[in-house]
């Protein structure tokens, strides 16, 4: 694993170790020092020493229960899911832009046939009613002709457009997969922190939490009362502790 996503364990424990002692050392020279800017600095020592054994007592349990795999995975994990929900966003970005310019060239396209109609149309009116001369209804059949000569070039145009769009939508494909992953990585890592949780639930607590919640999620939960199967049950459970 990179040094980007977690620190060895070994690293870890030097860490510790080595807040520890600055802290014991700073206990040790506290008696001769008076000075007030001193002691604010051994406060702020003393606050971290109390972190770093905080920390060691936590990192120390995790391991022997095994758990520490689990963190070192989920480290690393989060940063690749950080990369697909990007990758989503770009994707998704992209295909809005592809089909907003779709619609964009095609509108006008539409416009143009639409109004062409409706001048023909009211001219037609006229020649219904009686009020067009000779001439004006030799233009008006030409006009219709280069109108309808002209509709299957547009029609194909705005075809071409509406297939862009159409294409524009193939990333719901790749995104759905990414998506349907980082989905069933977040359920894991729930799963897993809710199994840790239990793990160290106090026995004085134990009796006020439902022993049901106690066992924990499982995968196949088909049949089965005595275990959490849902979202709810997840939530009853951090209640019941106190989260």
């Amino acid at each position: 694993m990179s040094a980007n996503t977690a620190a060895d364990p070994e690293d870890l424990e030097a860490l510790f170790d080595s807040i520890i002692q600055d802290n014991l050392a700073r206990e040790t020279s506290v008696a001769s020092e008076t000075e007030p800017a001193e002691r604010a600095e051994y406060a702020a020592g003393d606050v971290m020493g109390r972190i770093g054994s905080l920390t060691r007592t936590l990192h120390n349990a995790l391991r022997e229960l095994g758990y520490d795999r689990l963190l070192e995975k989920t480290a690393s994990a989060i940063p690749d899911a950080r990369d697909r929900l990007d990758y989503v966003v770009k994707m998704t970005e992209q295909a809005a832009v592809r089909a907003l310019n779709a619609i964009e060239a095609a509108q006008p396209i539409q416009d143009r046939l639409g109004n062409e109609a409706g001048r023909l149309s009211e001219q037609w009116q006229r020649l219904y009613d009686k009020k067009l001369s000779v001439d004006e209804f030799k233009a008006l059949v030409a006009g219709t002709r280069a109108y309808l000569d002209d509709v299957p070039a547009q029609t194909h145009a705005t075809n071409a457009q509406l297939l862009e769009i159409m294409m524009a939508q193939d990333f719901q494909d790749l995104t759905g997969q990414v998506i349907r992953k980082i989905t069933a990585l977040a359920q894991d890592m729930e799963q897993q922190l809710v199994h840790l949780l239990v793990d160290l639930v106090p026995v004085e607590a134990r009796g006020e939490i439902d022993a049901g919640l106690l066992n924990g999620p499982v995968v196949n939960a088909s049949g089965r009362s005595d275990v959490v199967t849902n979202q709810d049950q997840v939530d009853d459970l951090l209640e019941s502790l106190g989260f």
